[in-house]
């Protein structure tokens, strides 16, 4: 829950870095900038993402195998 609180503070404030960033690079005729910045925002936002799937994945493996195993009775 703690956790939870925590991340939301720092959500909030780079939320208004990214509209401040917007708002100066939308002001400029040259696009182009503003299209780099926005793909390298995608990009970074991905890999957080990839990181917390991947953690989610092992953790389920892991969790499925005890279990199957303490179904069957075996031991590894």
């Amino acid at each position: 829950m703690i956790l939870l609180f925590i991340t939301s503070l720092f959500f909030l404030q780079s939320k208004a870095q990214c509209a401040m960033c917007r708002a100066v690079l939308e002001s400029g005729e040259d696009q182009s900038a503003a299209e780099g910045i926005n793909d390298g925002i995608m990009f970074l936002m991905v890999v957080p993402y990839i990181l917390v799937a991947t953690i989610g994945y092992i953790v389920y493996r892991t969790y499925s195998k005890s279990k199957k195993v303490k179904n069957t009775g075996q031991i590894l």
